[in-house]
């Protein structure tokens, strides 16, 4: 799982670990109209995005329908349903969330997914680095999430920047607005902080579900998950931005270790 599909599979068998640093693109060169002219970052995706289909229709359906809707993730759903939908998925059929789904039924089937996974989205060996970030302060806060989502296998970490995205959208529109005539348009409420106490103890586990104290978490853990996915939320798109002089170092590391990495890079672009 820690390398894309577009692996190295030519390659000799005592590459560098430093290969995994490759399956780092940008979005835009599968773009053939991108844009040549500017220096872009390169963002921590692989090049095949990586992310479970129940994920990525739950968060579409929710920003087509569920944005306005409030109390988003706090209100009950049916069960009935919320397990049909679940098996559905579970069979691998193509489920087409519409109009006609519950919100709060789609909802709570995110959040169910998110917390029955074999293995967390973040990892359960990374749960105590994660948390030991929430004591830090300003950019060494930062500095270090940033490294430690740099661990995450690519299924991982796109699953979680998509989840991410849609989490800071729901925030935008927790608090009311008006539209040109007037009328206001209700808050959905859920702010960043009610988000992170929503997903938090689904995203970060410290034990499987159904293992003994698992959800049995202190308080302390409990602040420090919040807090930990609160800054998540607030600050993925630079959390999941490789610079150009990090690649830079990581590409000279390679030249001196692997060079016929270098040539395969070459080859592919």
């Amino acid at each position: 799982g820690a390398m894309s599909v577009d692996s190295i599979t030519d390659l000799s068998d005592n590459a560098s670990e430093l290969l995994e640093a490759l399956q780092l693109s940008h979005p835009h060169e599968l773009d053939p109209c991108r844009s040549r002219a500017k220096k872009k970052q390169l963002s921590l995706n692989p090049i095949t995005w990586q992310v479970p289909r129940i994920v990525d229709r739950c968060c579409t359906h929710l920003e087509t329908h569920g944005l306005q809707t409030v109390g988003i993730f706090r209100v009950g759903s049916s069960r009935k349903r919320v397990q049909q939908l679940r098996e559905e998925f579970d069979q691998g059929l193509d489920v087409f969330l519409d109009e006609h789904q519950s919100v709060h039924d789609v909802a709570a089937l995110l959040k169910e997914f998110l917390r029955d996974m074999p293995d967390s989205l973040i990892p359960r060996e990374l749960y105590g680095a994660f948390l030991s970030t929430a004591s830090m302060e300003g950019p060494a806060q930062l500095d270090t999430l940033q490294l430690l989502l740099f661990l995450l296998p690519p299924c991982h970490s796109d699953t979680l920047l998509r989840l991410l995205r849609f989490l800071a959208r729901v925030a935008q529109h927790a608090q009311s607005s008006w539209d040109p005539e007037g009328r206001e348009i209700p808050g959905n409420k859920m702010t960043v902080s009610n988000l992170a106490t929503v997903f938090g103890p689904n995203i970060l586990q410290k034990e499987k579900p159904g293992e003994k104290d698992a959800g049995a978490l202190n308080f302390e853990d409990s602040a420090a998950i919040i807090l930990v996915l609160q800054r998540l939320i607030e600050h993925h798109h630079s959390l999941f931005m490789v610079s150009p002089e990090m690649q830079c170092d990581v590409l000279r590391r390679l030249f001196q270790t692997d060079p016929d990495v270098i040539e395969y890079l070459l080859r592919r672009k």
